[in-house]
């Protein structure tokens, strides 16, 4: 999640979100199968914490987004 997206309506969030979607499952996702497939408990506890830190920062990412677009004087 490195470039800057610009979301100016509903659709542009929804679009976003699946893009982020997709690469979160393709990162960490992979990483679950595997552990579940091959690994212990403890290898699936970590990959299922990562997958969740994954959507974590990528929610924490866009809120920050919302909040430095919120105008100064909005109260």
């Amino acid at each position: 999640m490195e470039e800057t997206v610009q979301i100016g309506n509903r659709g542009d969030f929804g679009l976003w979100a699946i893009e982020v979607a997709k690469q979160i499952v393709g990162e960490q996702g992979f990483d679950l199968a595997k552990a579940a497939r091959d690994g212990t408990e403890d290898d699936v506890r970590a990959a299922g914490n990562a997958l969740g830190q994954a959507i974590t920062n990528a929610l924490l990412e866009v809120y920050d987004g919302l909040l430095q677009e919120a105008p100064a004087d909005a109260t």
